[in-house]
């Protein structure tokens, strides 16, 4: 089942939502409108919470995953994504906090405690390493992730192109048919 009840915790979905078949999205999720978790993403809720903003694309093989509470990390680390966040091909989130207007690039990964601000570019293949921030109006790439430049204008209007362009993609699907 590709929406998973964990230790009665059922995921919450907005208006709109479109989740594939072969995802699995379990526990302690809520998800916002208009968003879209595409094949074989993972969102596991389990041991901490995850919140999603609106308009959110998950897309293919992506894990979004937290840092439960114990005596090593007080408090855990849940997940929070804002609104508008677009997360590339096989990138891994775990515990940490995405801002709006995002871009997580593909392969890309995002480690404990990490705080991204609004308007980011997480460049593919980029690795934020625990506790970093990341701040506003810059690409970060490498590994460990460094920022490479200020934003164009054009990649500021970009983040808002790219989430619609998946909230209508994802329409397309549901008037498909192809709901959960």
């Amino acid at each position: 089942m590709t929406i998973r009840t964990f230790q009665g915790l059922t995921p919450r979905l907005g208006e709109r939502v479109f989740i594939d078949p072969a995802s699995v999205v379990l526990g302690d999720v809520v998800m916002g409108d208009d968003c879209s978790v595409w094949p074989m993403a993972v969102i596991r809720g389990d041991m901490h919470r995850i919140r999603i903003g609106a308009r959110v694309s998950v897309q293919d093989g992506s894990v979004l995953h937290i840092t439960h509470a114990s005596d090593f990390n007080p408090g855990g680390h849940p997940l929070t994504i804002g609104d508008d966040v677009t997360i590339g091909h096989k990138a891994l989130l775990h515990g940490c906090s995405i801002g709006n207007r995002v871009l997580v690039g593909m392969g890309a990964t995002v480690m404990d405690g990490v705080v991204v601000e609004d308007e980011v570019i997480i460049a593919a293949g980029a690795v934020v390493t625990p506790g970093k921030t990341l701040e506003s109006g810059h690409v970060y790439a490498g590994n460990p992730a460094k920022p490479l430049r200020a934003l164009k204008d054009s990649e500021r209007a970009f983040f808002t192109y790219t989430a619609g362009n998946y909230v209508k993609l994802k329409d397309q699907y549901l008037a498909d048919g192809q709901a959960i």
